[in-house]
């Protein structure tokens, strides 16, 4: 889940695993799996991060840990 805010200002949460693509225009518009389409107040650049950091949260890894594994096996 991400948390958003509305351009009125009022902050929402988001389950970022509903986000089907982010466009800006010049607004900020997160269309999710259902074709509901949201402004918010956020970047497009900021609403990536967002979903890229909860993304990475669900693995309870650190970051780097598994890439720097993949290309030298385990110790």
């Amino acid at each position: 889940m991400i948390k958003l805010t509305r351009l009125d200002g009022k902050p929402f949460v988001l389950n970022a695993e509903l986000i089907r693509y982010v466009e800006e225009r010049p607004d900020t518009f997160v269309t999710l799996t259902s074709g509901e389409r949201i402004l918010v107040s956020e970047s497009m650049d900021q609403v990536v991060e967002l979903a890229v950091r909860y993304q990475q949260s669900k693995h309870l890894v650190p970051n780097g840990w598994r890439q720097a594994n993949l290309a030298t096996g385990p110790r």
